[in-house]
């Protein structure tokens, strides 16, 4: 058992998922043959418009599919070496693969501190490893320690988010999955919830894999994205690499090479855009 725990423990990669398909209600197919790896303690962006595919991607790698009429029908999930698709989803947050929902999702009767104090529901390392993690989330967010007591429901949204990425943070997670961390916040925050993204990846060890529409801020902060257009990757690179590409910056970032080249998305098809990344 050691020696095997040693193997998944080194493993180049954390997340390694192989070709999936999802399924709703038997019927609806969402995921066409996605495959992607997310390399242990690096950010890794996944990118698209709405509807392209990105939560449900999260979703399948946290097995909730189930609650909305999902499933994984084929190909595989691996997380540190081992295959999760079958699991149940507590048993892959106690493996450390733990899921930021897009929309926060506090629970707004419970204060600041108790929404926090949920996230180590599942640890057995005692009241004050406990504490002293809650300590950490605290520092790293100075606002939540403001609003300890205050109820979940009437705090900002800013603050709901830093809340719901503390609660994770407080199950001593090795990788999150967080599901638009920006939206329906101002630029300036979007700012600071990254930044402390960048800061928990280098100084807690905790890989990242980032859903998004805010294109320029994930490519800012990630080393590595793919990009999903109706349930298939039709790109994926290094970040820096995906910043200078002309299609990424003309159909994600609203730039074009020069003012004769911007067009409006509505006059674009998108088999234009796969046709070009594809060929």
């Amino acid at each position: 058992m050691a020696e095997v725990a040693l193997k998944t423990d080194t493993a180049e990669n954390i997340l390694e998922i192989n070709n999936i398909e999802v399924i709703y209600d038997h019927v609806i197919l969402v995921l066409k043959g996605v495959s992607l790896n997310v390399p242990r303690l690096g950010i890794t962006a996944l990118l698209g418009a709405n509807g392209a595919g990105k939560s449900t991607t999260l979703k399948a790698i946290s097995n909730l599919l189930k609650a909305e009429r999902g499933e994984v029908t084929k190909g595989s999930i691996e997380f540190n070496g081992e295959r999760v698709d079958t699991m149940f989803p507590n048993d892959l947050v106690r493996r450390g693969c733990i899921q930021v929902m897009e929309g926060r999702h506090c629970f707004e009767h419970l204060s600041i501190e108790e929404n926090l104090m949920t996230g180590a529901f599942t640890r057995k390392d005692g009241r004050g490893a406990i504490s002293a993690d809650l300590e950490m989330v605290y520092d790293y967010f100075p606002r939540l320690r403001e609003r300890r007591n205050s109820l979940a429901g009437y705090t900002s949204g800013g603050e709901q988010q830093m809340c719901a990425i503390g609660r994770a943070m407080m199950s001593k997670p090795s990788m999150m999955l967080l599901d638009e961390p920006s939206m329906g916040l101002a630029p300036q925050l979007v700012e600071e919830i990254f930044e402390i993204i960048r800061i928990l990846n280098e100084k807690e060890g905790v890989s990242m894999l980032l859903a998004e529409q805010n294109t320029s801020i994930a490519l800012k902060y990630a080393k590595y994205g793919y990009i999903l257009e109706n349930g298939r990757v039709v790109m994926d690179g290094e970040a820096k690499d995906l910043m200078e590409n002309e299609d990424v910056k003309e159909f994600y970032l609203g730039v074009a090479s020069n003012d004769e080249d911007r067009r409006s998305f509505k006059n674009v098809k998108a088999y234009k855009r796969r046709k070009r990344w594809l060929a």
